[in-house]
């Protein structure tokens, strides 16, 4: 069936919503958290079961570019439409994901990280600037990549990943 003539964001979002639950994996990059700390997948856990969408997937992985290429490509070949990782957006040396990342994305959506550093910037001021926070599409499933302090992660969920979730679910898959 064809496809209606749709004009606006709000007609994408209302179709979109009618699609049913999105599925998300989580993953987190860090040298430093275990399962048992890391508070970003706890969130976001909870939020993405408030929403009525289904976690399909978590990760906790070092930031090396072999494991962030390897749980890329794990995922963008399971169930999941999005892809949220978080941490290793910065410009320290062991900062990789950003890199890893960017490399490998097939379209980017460039707004994402713009308005989260614009919304990071209310937040933590000049600093907003080291964030490499990262959006777009690789083999069909949407990749976001976010700073991992909780106050981005939360940040970038209330903000820009929730109220766009199933539309960008919907947007990737038509």
């Amino acid at each position: 069936m064809p496809e209606p003539n749709l004009h606006s964001s709000a007609d994408h979002k209302a179709i979109a919503a009618e699609r049913g639950p999105v599925r998300l994996a989580i993953i987190t990059v860090s040298d430093s958290r275990t399962p048992e700390s890391d508070t970003n997948r706890d969130f976001l856990s909870e939020q993405i079961a408030a929403l009525g969408h289904e976690l399909v997937g978590y990760r906790l992985i070092k930031d090396e570019p072999d494991q962030v290429l390897a749980v890329l490509d794990e995922f963008a070949s399971s169930e999941s439409q999005l892809l949220l990782f978080n941490g290793g957006t910065g410009i320290a040396p062991r900062d990789t994901t950003y890199d890893v990342l960017s490399n490998a994305l097939e379209k980017t959506l460039p707004g994402f990280g713009e308005l989260f550093r614009m919304l990071s910037y209310e937040q933590v001021g000049a600093a907003a600037m080291l964030s490499r926070a990262v959006a777009g599409v690789y083999r069909s499933k949407v990749i976001i990549s976010t700073p991992g302090s909780p106050a981005a992660v939360r940040l970038a969920w209330e903000k820009l990943i929730a109220p766009e979730i199933q539309h960008l679910a919907w947007e990737v898959a038509r």
